[in-house]
């Protein structure tokens, strides 16, 4: 019988996507594993593998169609043996197509830092194989929920298309294992509950009222900018914050900088690092976390998740927006092997490479507008965070030393709480945590 292709659920906060190019045509023959084509989220653009084999009998989205939804059909295969022709002309009745897009498709753009959630099923992503010989499939998340739970995929009967094991089976099985359920880290995922619907804002007719006919020009929202409006609405709806400031003095962090990237060494004529003072808050943030671990949570109803490792999520600023890339286990690692994860993972958001789960949940994060001239700011929290820190400028300022006027270095730095886990006093701990390290930073090296 003819196999559908449904739009996948590459993110857990996608609803739909665009389908950007198709890399098959109808009569081409596939095979699991091939990439068949890529999709637009509203995060970045990502490839599609094909689970089943056959032979492409109908295309049902064109590419270039905007706003797909997931689960809806876009393709048909013929499974082997199976004629082509009568798997296409059974097609239409499957499901109707989306309604292409009008205009010229514009560049789809990532999300805004988007937490780790639960995702419809991918249903065109490459299924997991067991090491015996018998073939389970499963989607990506599902593999990752079962991995994390210590649950065996082959022993999970799949719900999904062609009993392809999915979240929901994955979350049944964990229900059934008792004190065993899941790991503290996805307790934001099963125990947080739904954020308040969103206000609706402005209707174009009220606004455009304001304003003379012809002195204003309409462009769209993209999937991006959405998604930002949709979070941060989110969060200060459903997050008390609460922000806690302090001054940073500069000048032996970037006395130890210069030192650092002098004593680089060189591979092929260039140094294998290059330090910047970002990569080195990120260090300060993931030890004071370490070492105020009370502060490094995740709030839910039930439970207080406290987090084993310091992950933190770095903004960076792309066209339209943010996203999010995340430093895994950043309190282990070296300022070089941050510098280099950073600048990687920087370039791979700008051009919409990422993969979900390198911007995907995370501990706390840093939002840096420094290098902007920006002198202090304070930023959103992005639940299931519980804090993140705003670093603005470093500049010379007037200091009292030693009863002394002098001059320093000085970068001001706010802590956004969610004071429903990280209270004033904790905030300001932690704060006093990272003022150390910054301001004593041989203790970032030992």
């Amino acid at each position: 019988m003819p196999i559908n292709i449904t739009m996948p659920a590459l993110s857990p906060t996608m609803e739909e996507g665009n389908l950007a190019k198709w890399l098959v045509k109808e009569g081409d023959t596939v095979k699991s594993g091939d990439i068949i084509a890529e999709i637009e989220t509203d995060k970045a653009t990502m490839e599609v593998e094909a689970v089943d084999e056959g032979t492409v009998a109908k295309i049902v989205v064109p590419a270039g169609t905007e706003g797909v939804k997931v689960n809806a059909l876009i393709a048909v295969l013929a499974a082997d043996g199976e004629d082509v022709s009568a798997a296409a002309s059974g097609a239409g009745s499957a499901a109707p197509a989306p309604k292409a897009a009008e205009a010229p498709k514009t560049e789809a753009a990532p999300a805004a830092p988007a937490p780790a959630a639960a995702a419809p099923v991918p249903a065109a992503a490459p299924a997991a194989a067991p090491a015996g010989g018998n073939r389970t499939f499963s989607s990506p998340l599902a593999r990752r929920l079962a991995k994390e739970s210590g649950i065996d995929l082959s022993a999970i009967s799949g719900s999904g298309p062609h009993g392809r094991v999915v979240k929901s089976d994955v979350e049944a099985a964990v229900s059934g294992r008792g004190a065993k359920a899941a790991p503290a880290a996805a307790a934001p995922q099963a125990a947080a509950p739904a954020p308040a619907a969103a206000p609706k804002g402005a209707s174009d007719e009220s606004v455009l009222k304001l304003f003379e006919p012809g002195s204003y020009e309409l462009v769209p929202h993209d999937g991006m900018r959405k998604v930002i409006a949709k979070r941060l609405v989110e969060s200060k709806q459903t997050v008390p914050h609460f922000y806690v400031t302090v001054d940073c003095e500069l000048d032996a962090l970037m006395s130890l900088r210069a030192q650092l990237n002098d004593a680089a060494p060189r591979k092929d004529g260039a140094p294998s690092y290059k330090l910047s003072v970002n990569d080195m808050v990120i260090k300060a943030m993931a030890l004071a976390l370490r070492d105020v671990p009370d502060a490094n949570v995740s709030w839910t109803e039930a439970n207080m998740v406290k987090h084993k490792h310091a992950d933190v999520g770095v903004a960076v600023s792309i066209p339209g927006g943010l996203i999010t890339p995340i430093i895994r286990k950043a309190e282990e690692k070296t300022l070089s092997a941050i510098s280099n994860e950073m600048r990687d993972l920087g370039k791979r958001a700008k051009d919409r490479k990422l993969k979900p789960e390198e911007y995907q949940g995370g501990t706390s994060s840093v939002s840096n507008m420094g290098m902007m001239g920006v002198k202090q700011f304070a930023a959103v929290i992005n639940p299931p965070h519980a804090t993140i820190l705003a670093v603005g400028a470093g500049e010379q300022r007037p200091v009292v030393k030693n009863g002394q006027l002098a001059v320093a270095t000085v970068m001001t730095v706010t802590l956004s709480t969610d004071h429903r886990c990280v209270d004033g006093a904790l905030g300001a701990e932690l704060l006093q945590a990272f003022k150390g390290y910054i301001e004593n930073p041989m203790g970032m090296l030992v």
